[in-house]
């Protein structure tokens, strides 16, 4: 009979040899989650990564191994709280242009979020939310949690992340922001909300655990690889990115990537380094 790691391995597609990855990182995290959850309730893990650092993997492993020791955990991707096209719409034509574009903050519904986090201390049922992202767009297909959950592993690419100074909102990172926001009104706006409903929300995280890749031109890649697999499955998409999409959607996320690599590591409590094969190195 097939043990559940290796079934998990076999799901997802992952080399045989992923299981050292579960046995060096994945394990070793899942023990002292469990040892931090015992005299608490309702722990909540924060898993900060960028595109492609492997998020969702680790988080569907945590999730088993956490099972393994009698603890339920249940996965919220700050992916799944994107605001509609048509709430992005409403941004982008009564506030900033850029806010059209799903990914940095201020595009997230950061409520849903808190609500799912009250409710789960509370033992209330809850909804998880899902966001397709081959239509761009928030689907209908919730799922309804009704058990007590003992882990919530909140996991997103801006995760845990801290607002930057004034000063160095000051010139642009990127040709977007040059082009589309010179005058910096989004970008100040984005900093702004992460300090305001994000902190909010990242308050909530008693374990930060961060995917640390070496650079943004490693985001990039990832990303591409990502788009690639999306179009092969849904091939028919018009949301699906060709390369020139890739490189100017990463744009959205460069700043606070690069600052998010530089200020996170000395804070975070746990960093993991993820090489451009997307497994932990170390």
């Amino acid at each position: 009979m097939t043990d559940p790691v290796s079934a998990l391995v076999a799901a997802e597609g992952l080399p045989a040899d992923y299981h050292q990855t579960v046995e060096k990182h994945w394990r070793p995290l899942a023990d002292r989650i469990a040892r931090t959850a015992i005299p608490r309730a309702s722990l909540v893990i924060g898993i900060s990564g960028p595109q492609g650092s492997g998020k969702t993997t680790a988080c569907r492993f945590l999730e088993l191994l956490l099972r393994e020791r009698a603890l339920r955990a249940v996965t919220l991707s700050l992916d799944d709280l994107y605001l509609s096209a048509a709430e992005r719409r409403r941004l982008a034509d009564g506030v900033h242009p850029l806010f059209a574009t799903r990914g940095p903050p201020g595009t997230h519904s950061v409520g849903i979020g808190l609500e799912i986090v009250e409710r789960i201390r509370a033992g209330r049922r809850f909804a998880l939310p899902r966001f397709d992202k081959a239509l761009d767009d928030r689907s209908d297909d919730s799922v309804m949690v009704t058990h007590p959950v003992d882990i919530l592993l909140l996991e997103g690419w801006c995760v845990g992340a801290m607002p930057q100074r004034a000063v160095d909102l000051a010139h642009p990172v990127n040709a977007l922001e040059a082009e589309c926001d010179p005058d910096g009104i989004w970008r100040g706006l984005v900093n702004r909300l992460l300090d305001e409903e994000y902190r909010r929300l990242f308050d909530q995280i008693d374990v930060l655990v961060m995917l640390r890749v070496a650079d943004f031109d490693q985001v990039v890649a990832n990303r591409r690889r990502q788009e690639r697999k999306l179009a092969q499955r849904c091939p028919e998409s018009p949301k699906v990115m060709d390369d020139a999409g890739v490189i100017r959607f990463c744009a959205y996320f460069e700043r606070l990537t690069r600052h998010m690599l530089a200020e996170m590591p000395p804070r975070a409590d746990i960093v993991i380094d993820i090489d451009a094969d997307h497994l932990a190195v170390r």
